[in-house]
């Protein structure tokens, strides 16, 4: 009996130990968050023992528990909810079902998951477009872009592209009802990644006849050309999403191949022809000082990987990339940043490299927000934080779109 308590008492120590997050001061919820933490680091850690053990990889375990969430097409009495396809890419289209005298505005959103998980069909995003479409009386498209490992980019950019194109179309707008000057792209996380990558073509492309009046960018990861910026130091062994976790996934969007995340891990992935990106990415510089603190900024060694991967100096890929004639045509952006994320920086410096162009940003920092907060803002899961960036964004497409 005892030699039973004893182990037990040791394996409380080890989950203790290996999943324990210490909780910031200011964070709401912290023991609900502490949970959420332990639940998502567990199961990133079994994913990754079953992938050590040769019985599934990471990513198809992962999925597995993201596909339980998923819900169907459920219409209610103010919005009719379909799911359909724009030239074969899978959407799920919310429409309002009150009448409207004038044409209404639209949001195409492109849903989080790292490239590799999720749908629109997510619990938590079918809530968000459906909230969206409701409150704003607005057509909302949620985009169902194809998943890393099995398609690598660009598949995830051109779906994205390939959807927007359609539904700018002038029969699909009019099909709609949608007043083709009050159009929007939103996305989180990696979603967010693409609804900057595919905003940027579409306002550089001369052939696509109708632009987007905003772009909104939630927690966006833009880049990981340096992959040790202040925000991947401080949140290394992050809430929810760590660092190893951010560089494993944003890996498979490119390969599967194991090199580049030990490359990654190292900051040495990045090929010898690309020193002239770094002044997009140089967080010294672009980085308000607040963010910078005391971290001294050193230029990432070039030439780690024995191989080059040309989506790595792709801005369609990575989009903080971009130069700086092809952001200035972009439109009105609104940018959410939360204190304690890995990918905190990206958003920070895409908000300078935007306002050095012209472009006009409102940016709001959330000082106790966290990675993937949207993702919890349905029973059993929800936060408080997760519904308040929620309103915060819907109010804000509201008062602008």
């Amino acid at each position: 009996m005892m030699l039973k308590a004893l182990c037990l008492g040791l394996l409380c120590v080890i989950f203790v130990s290996h999943f324990y997050t210490p909780m910031p001061d200011n964070i709401e919820e912290s023991w609900k968050i502490m949970a959420l933490d332990a639940i998502a680091k567990t199961c990133t850690f079994t994913a990754m023992c079953f992938e050590n053990m040769g019985i599934m990889r990471y990513e198809e375990f992962i999925s597995m528990i993201f596909r339980l969430d998923y819900t169907q097409p459920v219409s209610d009495e103010y919005i009719t909810v379909t799911d359909t396809t724009f030239v074969d890419i899978p959407v799920r289209l919310y429409l309002p079902r009150r009448k409207s005298e004038t044409r209404r505005r639209a949001v195409i959103y492109f849903h989080g998951g790292g490239f590799c998980f999720g749908s629109s069909k997510q619990r938590a995003f079918d809530f968000l477009n459906r909230w969206t479409a409701n409150t704003l009386d607005a057509v909302v498209v949620g985009v169902d872009y194809r998943l890393a490992p099995q398609h690598h980019f660009p598949a995830q950019f051109e779906d994205g592209l390939a959807a927007v194109k359609f539904f700018l179309l002038e029969k699909i707008l009019t099909k709609y009802g949608v007043d083709p000057t009050r159009i929007c792209i939103s996305g989180d996380s990696s979603g967010g990644n693409l609804a900057t990558a595919v905003t940027q073509q579409v306002q550089n492309d001369a052939e696509i006849k109708h632009k987007i009046k905003m772009q909104v960018l939630l927690y966006p990861g833009l880049q990981i050309t340096d992959s040790y910026l202040p925000s991947h130091r401080e949140n290394e062994h992050g809430i929810v999403l760590t660092r190893d976790v951010a560089i494993k996934l944003v890996s498979l969007y490119f390969t599967k191949d194991e090199a580049l995340p030990r490359a990654m891990r190292r900051n040495q992935h990045m090929p010898l022809e690309s020193r002239h990106l770094f002044k997009f990415v140089n967080w010294s510089i672009l980085l308000p000082e607040k963010y910078r603190k005391d971290y001294v900024y050193t230029e990432p060694i070039l030439g780690g990987l024995s191989y080059s991967l040309p989506g790595l100096t792709d801005s369609r890929a990575l989009p903080l990339l971009a130069n700086d004639s092809q952001l200035q045509n972009l439109p009105l952006t609104y940018i959410l940043t939360c204190q304690h994320d890995v990918l905190r920086d990206d958003g920070l410096m895409y908000v300078t490299r935007l306002r050095n162009v012209g472009v006009q940003v409102v940016h709001d920092h959330i000082e106790d927000g966290i990675h993937g907060a949207l993702s919890y803002m349905t029973s059993p899961f929800y936060l408080r934080l997760g519904l308040r960036i929620r309103d915060m964004y819907v109010s804000w497409l509201d008062k602008n779109l």
